[in-house]
């Protein structure tokens, strides 16, 4: 019976009976494979692995790790010069650094404003850098500049891996404390924007104290914020009325006026100054109060070509739109696409046009009513600028002082900009009068110096580029071509009406794009941080559109 089962257990097994995993006769079998199956990520064998809390997981930072002790970040191998980024201002600075990528920024100095065994307190800080955003977001400032201001903020408080992002009306920042630890995120909204430039300049001395000085705590922060809120405006009212009064006959003067269409082209910019005032408090949107406030100049103006009197009545109308004529917004819009914000910049292009449209509104809507009255308003003698140099450079200086008081500058920067205004007039005039030059490369070039000067002063003070840009562009604004454009449309010549406002527009942006070239070539007078010229800049977004 033995034999008779060796012999069955020396018999060959059929194929069926065979497997390619069987262990072949002869050899020891493996040791039973465990459960879960290896990975090229378990820890050999031999190597000692650090203990795991229960619970853990193996993306957990170990027991001993600290994120206000993080190891430091990456640093390529030729360094980065931080004596000259200390030397230069915070906005070259903070630029530079938010066109790095996160892993290759240079790390801050340790230096909390705060007691150092609780670290930066992550919650207040993002909450104090979205105020200050806020504030300059509703100014007006660029949204690159916000970003940089945003980003000052958090890194000086030790929040060094943070991403800022702005658009129209959203501000939002995320601080991720490492690799792994959860990020935080907030946001605000903004909701109200005005124009308050003396507020802007105190929002950017606090940022600069805050990214210079160390001993600028977050109480201190939260107090000098709300002491820049609480501030009331550098002008009243009444000045502010009287302001764009003068802004308007200042206008009528430069596009050929006397003294009797000064004083009219003044009382239609007051009545319609008021007017909108009251819109406003009534709550109406800000289009129709652009609608509102467009109507009185132009029933002045259309009231003296009824009269008969000798005067260049459409220098009323004129000089009216040059109050209104939203220059500000659009040279930001133009910016921030420059610069590769074009969320934002679509949405201020889209103000613009909203606003442009309530201007010629208001106006289309009275030139039609005159001529149901059988006024004779003359097109011809609105493109007809009779050359008064003298005149012409004194005006053009007053309607930019008038135009920085409406935009409530510091004292300290009303003349400065005045000066800046004469001077890009005074380029326009000798290459559109003098040298025959074309009005748009005329306007540019003009824009560009005002760019450049204005972003030298602001860089000498550590300011905000705008109190020294806006108020300068307002003698280049295409009134007289926007007016021409609708008295032509009233008077049902389409075609010709549509191609003067075109010529306005293609002159709004001349204006635009020439202050942000002069800005940009102002950096080649100034170091830039990380680079040894200004041509080693990083660009700020994609190259050729890849």
């Amino acid at each position: 019976m033995a034999e008779a089962d060796g012999a069955e257990d020396r018999k060959p097994q059929s194929d069926e009976a065979r497997s390619a995993f069987t262990t072949p006769h002869g050899m020891a079998p493996e040791a039973p494979e465990e459960d879960q199956p290896t990975s090229e990520f378990s820890v050999p064998d031999g190597f000692a692995t650090l203990p795991v809390e229960p619970g853990g997981s193996a993306f957990a930072h170990p027991a001993t790790y600290s994120s206000h002790h993080s190891p430091p970040a990456y640093t390529p191998g030729q360094g980065f010069p931080v004596t000259r980024m200390k030397e230069s201002p915070w906005q070259d600075r903070m630029r530079t650094m938010l066109r790095m990528p996160v892993d290759v920024r240079p790390v801050p100095d340790r230096v909390y404003k705060q007691a150092e065994d609780t670290g930066p307190a992550v919650g207040r800080v993002l909450d104090l850098t979205l105020r200050i955003g806020e504030l300059l977001l509703a100014g007006g400032e660029a949204a690159e500049d916000v970003e940089a201001a945003m980003f000052a903020v958090a890194r000086s408080y030790g929040l060094d891996r943070c991403e800022p992002t702005v658009t129209f009306t959203m501000l939002s920042i995320t601080h991720q404390p490492s690799l792994v630890d959860d990020p935080v995120s907030a946001n605000r909204t903004v909701r109200r924007r005005g124009t308050d430039y003396n507020r802007l300049a105190a929002v950017f001395r606090l940022v600069d104290d805050i990214s210079t000085h160390d001993d600028v705590s977050l109480e201190e922060a939260y107090r000098r914020l709300a002491e820049i809120r609480r501030n009331r405006h550098p002008y009243p009212g009444w000045m502010l009325t009287t302001a764009a009064g003068l802004l308007a006959g200042a206008a009528s003067t430069l596009v050929g006026g006397g003294v009797l269409v000064f004083f009219a082209a003044a009382i239609g910019a007051v009545l319609g100054d008021r007017l909108a005032w009251l819109c406003a408090g009534r709550g109406l949107p800000e289009f129709y109060q652009f609608v509102v406030a467009a109507m009185p100049p132009a029933a002045i103006g259309v009231a003296l070509n009824m009269t008969g009197i000798d005067v260049k009545a459409s220098a009323v109308i004129t000089g009216g739109l040059f109050a209104l004529l939203p220059g500000r917004a659009l040279v930001a819009a133009v910016q921030d696409g420059l610069t590769g914000y074009y969320i934002t910049a679509s949405a201020r292009l889209l103000e613009v046009m909203y606003l442009f449209i309530g201007i010629i509104l208001g106006v289309l809507v009275v030139l039609y009513v005159g001529l149901q009255f059988d006024a004779s308003p003359r097109p011809e003698e609105v493109l007809q600028i009779q050359q008064r140099p003298l005149i012409q450079i004194a005006a053009s200086m007053v309607l930019v002082f008038t135009f920085a008081i409406l935009l409530q500058q510091e004292r300290s920067t009303v003349w400065i900009v005045t000066l800046n205004g004469g001077i890009a007039w005074s380029t326009y005039g000798a290459l559109h009068y003098a040298g025959g030059l074309e009005p748009v490369p005329s306007t540019a070039i003009a824009a560009g110096l005002v760019g450049l000067f204005g972003q030298l002063f602001s860089r000498y003070r550590f300011a905000s580029a705008l109190p020294y840009v806006t108020a300068a562009i307002g003698p280049l604004l295409p009134g007289s071509a926007t007016y021409y454009g609708l008295l032509l449309i009233a008077e049902n010549e389409l075609s010709q009406g549509l191609g003067s406002l075109t010529n306005a527009a293609a002159i709004a942006l001349a204006i635009a794009i020439g202050v942000n070239l002069g800005s940009e070539a102002s950096r080649m007078f100034m170091r830039i941080p990380g680079a040894a010229s200004a041509a080693k800049r990083r660009a700020a977004k994609r190259t050729r559109g890849f």
